[in-house]
């Protein structure tokens, strides 16, 4: 099997998924060869890792981060389907928006694949057509050297053809499989494999805090509700209770925190250490309106936080037994939230309690490395049927 991805194999965030689906196929004995960007980790031989981390792509880094993944994912792209072209694989595995051409010579030479998708159908829930007015003219008119830059980034159309070539497409969460069924997508395409933890290093605390604790962590942008968070918060006015933010502070929160920040909001920024500071807290809080399955949730949960989330957020809430469910973008229902697992508080340590043994139960990262061996053997038999 071919494994590619444009994250490392070990680190934080898409690099651990990343890192465990390698660990899956080569604990299994299938792995030939791993293609990424950083390899961090010593538990895979490195002869069976093909790092792209000092390759030409890393001079456009010069092009704003933005342009600059788009170039490593096109590149990682190109190198894997030459892998395939050599006639040296029968089995691949990429991942959404950057295995198009892979994708494509796997389909040219009878070979099953599954793809990751680490988050919603493209569409997001949405009907559309294949290509709308609007996308058509842009295609039309962004042509010649000039617009370049434009052409590293796939286009819907190229997701869409991404889903369809893969004879399996892996999804994260319960959510991301709905905005692929209300595609159009067949259910039997589709394989739950979720997201996993380590719970040997995200673990209860010996004894709660002293002060209520409110908790988030992620990137502070609107996406994941930072700002209505910070508007319920000050609309409460909790006594000896804080916020704590942890994560990098983007510009589009800056006035939402000038506007509704208060002493006892805390802005802790990135650390390595997320789980000390979950384990210092009551109540782990993520209002997101869009993610895959935001791994925090599971940390917070296998520290034995009682969550307050959306179910856009994944799977690990569920309502009145690992925490509070709210729906997405509602300022008074965080309100509310808040206020009663400020003056619940036996309550709400018993749905903590309930959320480490949930992840105990379903997900580990042993849990998650065995969903993707499945997702392999449901590939290889639709490719087959």
């Amino acid at each position: 099997m071919l494994y590619a991805t444009s994250a490392g194999l070990g680190g934080s965030g898409l690099d651990t998924t990343s890192l465990e689906g390698a660990l899956a196929a080569w604990k299994k004995g299938i792995l030939k060869e791993a293609i990424c960007y950083p390899n961090r980790q010593q538990e895979i031989p490195r002869k069976q890792i093909r790092s792209l981390q000092h390759h030409p792509v890393r001079m456009l880094s010069c092009l704003g981060s933005r342009d600059y993944y788009a170039a490593k994912k096109c590149y990682l792209d190109w190198q894997a389907s030459q892998c395939m072209r050599s006639g040296r694989f029968d089995f691949f595995h990429g991942w959404s928006g950057e295995c198009l051409n892979s994708l494509i010579e796997a389909r040219l030479r009878n070979i099953p694949s599954v793809m990751d998708v680490p988050t919603w159908h493209r569409n997001k829930g949405v009907s559309k057509p294949a290509e709308t007015k609007s996308e058509r003219e842009a295609r039309l008119h962004d042509r010649g050297w000039r617009d370049w830059r434009k052409h590293l980034h796939p286009t819907r159309l190229q997701n869409l053809t991404e889903y369809d070539l893969a004879d399996v497409l892996l999804m994260p969460s319960h959510k991301s499989a709905e905005t692929f069924l209300a595609a159009g997508i067949s259910e039997s395409k589709l394989h739950y494999v979720g997201r996993g933890v380590d719970i040997s290093r995200y673990r209860p605390a010996e004894k709660r805090p002293e002060v209520f604790r409110a908790i988030f962590v992620g990137a502070l942008i609107k996406r994941k509700g930072v700002h209505h968070l910070l508007e319920a918060w000050k609309s409460l006015q909790l006594r000896n209770a804080e916020l704590v933010l942890v994560g990098t502070l983007h510009d589009e929160i800056k006035a939402d925190l000038a506007t509704y920040g208060l002493p006892n909001v805390k802005l802790i920024g990135f650390t390595n250490q997320v789980q000390d500071e979950l384990r210092r807290s009551s109540v782990f809080i993520f209002p997101s309106a869009c993610e895959g399955f935001a791994k925090v949730t599971l940390e917070a949960s296998a520290c034995a936080l009682p969550l307050i989330a959306t179910r856009e957020s994944g799977d690990a809430i569920v309502d009145q037994e690992t925490g509070l469910e709210i729906p997405s973008g509602s300022v008074a229902s965080i309100a509310s939230a808040l206020e009663y697992a400020s003056s619940h508080p036996d309550e709400m340590h018993v749905m903590g309690l309930n959320a480490r043994k949930r992840v105990e139960e379903q997900f580990t990262w042993d849990h998650y490395r065995a969903r993707v061996l499945q997702g392999y053997i449901s590939a290889k038999a639709r490719h087959g049927a």
